[in-house]
């Protein structure tokens, strides 16, 4: 079986690549907009904050590394018990 689902590369897109790389053929568009982000610190990746509440990722690749699908897949328990706690 093809794991094609776990890689998507758009550079057509008119933001590609939103962050800066070397690596542009592994850049990785599937998680376009990050769904680690709700997890604040404990996430994983690069991040930093400004002012002490934003979130400043600009230099984290990791959900747009090629390799980290297996990764954020892990974490969407976490994801989903931030959602259940919103309700």
């Amino acid at each position: 079986m093809s794991d094609n689902y776990k890689f998507f590369y758009h550079k057509e897109c008119e933001f590609f690549p939103c962050h800066k790389t070397n690596k542009h053929d592994e850049f990785n568009c599937l998680f376009c907009y990050c769904p680690l982000y709700a997890l604040g610190k404990n996430w994983g990746g690069n991040f930093k904050y400004i002012n002490n509440d934003i979130k400043d990722c600009s230099s984290c690749l990791l959900p747009h590394n090629k390799n980290s699908y297996e990764y954020i897949m892990s974490k969407f328990q976490d994801i989903i018990k931030i959602a259940k706690n919103n309700d």
